[in-house]
């Protein structure tokens, strides 16, 4: 449902107290006590049969009772009265509920089940939408909304916090209120039956109250909503989150390599990289990084000026920007020569700038404002301690003074100290400017920064072409993988593996598969030598780990040894197992070539997900690893790689060339590409994958197969290039076009596109004159979520052979799909050749397809040709939303049969 009826959730304008109570400390009294004490200006109404008044307002016996409808109910029940209790509030029109009771899903329902699946029926018939159960409750303080049982108030501010942990709830309450950091909602989520993460996520992010989201999460309930919901979040507000449960301890044994590397708290991460968000691991920490994020202006770069005016806090300073992988900046010839001018002569001559413990406030303005205008220095960090000669709230004058006139200067300030320098923290706080007690927590927050920054420059970030287009052959790789389920096993055979990956276009060694020593000398013969030996067999994953594996045969009689002395050990350590055979491969001669992995695992939260990182034998000893969600491009896969300690010795050192970083990034998306094609592939190994110079070959592969639980791509958790909407049109002048889905790489062509627009065009499709898109603008149109959103371009060849966008229409539709948004734009010498008539066709189509029930747009009012074009596909106009502008509205007949699988 996603946002749906939140509205009366978040901002209602009456609640009701189901089971308020006069028993002190009840939870029913307790929410009654804070909701009239919070300020709430709308009608509170107590239910319950006991009593006339409650907290001196008059209670009524039962929800029938009630004088008028409440927006929102808060229910403090017994769990059995708990499904009637709704049933009753939804008969009368209330659509929003608190449930505060818990052991829902252990209490039996009046008609069988249990309390939770009765009460989610209910709601469900009725629209309602349901916070908990098992929750503390909600507080919303700029309307002075507390409905909730928590043991102190909120104080307003502009930051949402969010948590499935009700004691952490009332931890963080009281961690905030001494320290002045006040919410615009607090939300404890519960057990998070029907509204989730993604729900919250979608309000907030539309909020103008909030410009923080902050996240305490123990689990995730829909995968792909999340992420949608995360992903739109995090373009417009600063979104961070803690992950509780990092650790599993004795987690069970994993079958392959990747299984045992790609932990699920490294998927989180990796998820939480993937949308923008910041990641964080105590409360601490988490209100630090909004400190940092949500004051001044933010960095561009990640190179750290520190000045200070004591030696030993700039070298600790330094140690922890360098123990957390941060940039000292290296300061320049001028710099330093300008910082000579002004410093004494014995400050330290480098980064940190060290001004001698008593300098002065002027010594502080003129080095910061240096700093500031050096182009070498992205940030700076001014710490002070306090001294006897000069007062720290004089420097703090000074830090702000000058800091007035580099209003976009990235600043942070560091008064170590306790008594004596908490009026000038008090200071700068108050000025706007970040603040810290130690140099740990400084760095930190820079930190903090220069992570979101990364995450966010990665969700904006114009993927570059492939180095190589490649077409998969999907029917032969779908034959072997039907081959195997067909023999009943889910363990691949190696040259089956490697012929799936040749399918993709990935190299791969010459590989035979043979059934005894002999054939296998026979084969070796024909092959040429040296040659490697393995064993095959569905019961062994890691053949090395058994000796199942002999490297650089150079003759017949060497490989008809080797497979025999192979069986006799394998036997020995295992019993008898299944054995079908031995592989014969090419040894491959990649003199200086880097061993790598990338692997395939299948996460229990995110479903598939992607891992590349140093291979060989020794690959979870070695624990060089970064872990991505699908689908990828080359800026996705590139980002993956440049997480890995591996990756600065696949840059080339010594006499060592650079390894082909765009052949591996190539082979991660080919992957990529495989497990969204192949459903049934569950785990996937190439290990190891040579790399050098001249590219990448697949020496050893495993693939395990089951059948596939999910249709399509709707495992995924982010939703794949729809390649299947992909289809051709004649225009009136015969030229031939492709309509399909907008990709990122498109940003380019789209820029070109909309230059090549009439100001009239631009006009009516901007509602105003545009002279530039910047990039974010048009990687907002071009990196879209097709979960969401659809955008269908029309492109051709122009007169050079190079293609080109010739029309464009979109949607965005509401995250409860009732509602989708139109817009279409087609060049301006290209109207009257029916491309427009066929893109809104195709739109209406796909969105007939997802069910959405309505589409909607807003036209000039001056644009006739727009209103009358629509009118003949069935639009009629419904309003004038504002002045000059006019809406038209579709209503769509979806037929249910054709929801679509991904």
């Amino acid at each position: 449902m996603s946002s749906y009826n939140l509205g009366f959730l978040f901002d209602p304008k009456s609640v009701a107290v189901i089971g308020a109570s006069v028993r002190p400390n009840s939870v029913g009294n307790v929410v009654m006590r804070n909701l009239l004490e919070g300020g709430f200006e709308g009608p509170i109404m107590p239910v319950n049969p006991k009593y006339k008044a409650i907290s001196g307002v008059l209670a009524y016996a039962d929800v029938a009772a009630l004088p008028l409808t409440p927006e929102l109910a808060v229910l403090c029940v017994p769990p059995q009265m708990i499904a009637q209790t709704v049933e009753q509030l939804c008969a009368i029109g209330t659509r929003a509920a608190i449930v505060l009771t818990a052991g829902l899903g252990a209490a039996e329902a009046a008609g069988g089940g249990t309390v939770k699946d009765s009460m989610l029926e209910i709601a469900d018939r009725y629209g309602m939408r349901l916070l908990g159960p098992n929750c503390l409750g909600l507080l919303v303080p700029k309307i002075g909304l507390n409905a909730s049982f928590a043991h102190r108030p909120a104080l307003p501010g502009k930051i949402a916090f969010v948590s499935q942990s009700g004691a952490l709830c009332t931890a963080v309450l009281d961690w905030a209120r001494p320290r002045g950091i006040g919410f615009s909602h607090f939300i404890s989520m519960g057990d998070m039956v029907d509204v989730d993460f993604g729900d919250v996520l979608d309000y907030l992010a539309s909020d103008p109250a909030t410009t923080a989201i902050l996240l305490y999460i123990e689990s995730i309930r829909e995968n792909r909503k999340f992420m949608s919901a995360a992903r739109a979040a995090a373009r417009n507000k600063t979104v961070l989150a803690i992950k509780a449960g990092r650790h599993q301890e004795g987690a069970k044994a994993a079958a392959s390599h990747t299984g045992a590397l790609a932990g699920s708290d490294v998927v989180f991460d990796a998820a939480f990289r993937r949308a923008g968000m910041l990641r964080v691991f105590d409360f601490e920490e988490l209100f630090a990084a909004v400190e940092t994020l949500s004051r001044r202006h933010r960095q561009t770069g990640e190179r750290l000026a520190v000045l200070t005016n004591g030696g030993g806090l700039g070298v600790l300073a330094v140690d922890n920007l360098m123990d957390l992988g941060g940039k000292l900046a290296e300061l320049s010839a001028e710099t330093i020569a300008r910082l000579d001018a002004v410093l004494p002569s014995t400050w330290s001559g480098a980064n940190p700038v060290d001004i001698i413990g008593d300098a002065p406030g002027q010594r502080y303005t003129d080095a910061l404002r240096i700093l500031f205008e050096a182009d070498e220095v992205d940030s700076v960090l001014c710490m002070h301690c306090p001294v006897a000669v000069v007062g720290a709230t004089t420097v703090a004058e000074a830090i702000i003074e000058v800091a007035k006139s580099f209003p976009q200067a990235p600043l942070m300030t560091c008064f170590v100290g306790e008594e004596a320098v908490a009026p000038a923290r008090a200071m700068v706080s108050k000025a706007n400017i970040a603040t810290f007690d130690t140099p740990l927590k400084a760095v930190q927050a820079f930190m903090h920064t220069v992570h979101y920054r990364r995450n966010q420059e990665l969700l904006m970030e114009l993927p570059p072409s492939l180095p190589s287009q490649f077409k998969p052959d999907l029917e032969a790789a779908r034959l072997i993988v039907g081959n195997t389920l067909a023999s009943g096993h889910t363990m691949m055979n190696e040259p089956d593996a490697k012929a799936v990956l040749a399918a993709y276009g990935m190299p791969t060694v010459e590989t035979h598969i043979v059934t005894s020593p002999a054939a296998a000398r026979d084969k070796a013969r024909a092959m040429g030598f040296p040659v490697a030996l393995k064993i095959i067999s569905p019961a062994i994953s890691h053949k090395s780990d058994v000796g199942g594996v002999v490297l650089d045969l150079q003759t017949a009689e060497a490989v008809e040894k080797a497979a025999v002395d192979m069986l006799a050990r394998v036997r020995s350590l295992l019993g008898d197992p299944e054995i079908t055979g031995f592989s014969v491969q090419t040894m491959a001669r990649r003199p200086g070539a880097y061993e790598l992995i990338i692997g395939v695992a299948n996460d229990s939260v995110f479903g598939p997900v992607i891992l590349f990182g140093e291979g060989g034998t020794a690959v979870e000893v070695i624990g060089d690893s970064a872990v991505a969600l699908p689908p990828l491009n080359m800026a996705l896969a590139r980002d993956m790689v440049s997480r890995t300690r591996v990756y600065k010795r696949l840059q080339g050192y010594r006499d060592r060339p650079a390894a082909d970083i765009e052949a591996i990034c190539l082979a991660l998306i080919q992957v990529a590409q495989l497990i969204i094609d192949l459903p049934e592939i569950e785990e996937l190994d190439i290990n190891p994958l040579f790399a050098d110079a001249n590219g990448i070959l697949a020496l050893d592969a495993r693939i395990k197969v089951g059948q596939a639980t999910a249709q399509g791509s709707s495992r995924l958790a982010i939703r794949p290039y729809p390649a299947e909407l992909e289809s051709s049109f004649t225009m009136t002048d015969g030229r031939d076009v492709l309509i399909r889905p907008i990709r990122p790489e498109d940003e380019p062509n789209h820029h070109v596109f909309i230059s090549k627009l009439t100001p009239e065009d631009i006009r009516f499709r901007f509602f105003g004159m545009v002279r530039n898109l910047h990039h974010s603008q048009l990687a907002r149109l071009t990196q879209i979520d097709y979960d969401r959103e659809m955008a269908f371009i029309a492109i051709a060849p122009d007169r050079d052979g190079l293609e080109e966008t010739l029309g464009v229409v979109r949607i965005v539709a509401t995250p409860d799909n009732s509602t989708a948004e139109f817009s279409i734009v087609v060049r301006s010498d290209l109207k009257g050749t029916g491309l427009g008539k066929e893109l809104m066709r195709k739109m209406i189509g796909y969105c007939n397809t997802r069910q959405t029930r309505r589409l909607v747009g807003q036209v000039m009012n001056e644009n006739q040709r727009m209103i009358r074009f629509v009118k003949t596909l069935g639009f009629r106009q419904t309003g004038h939303p504002e002045k000059g502008i006019v809406e038209v509205t579709l209503d769509l007949k979806p037929d249910p049969s054709d929801a679509p699988a991904g």
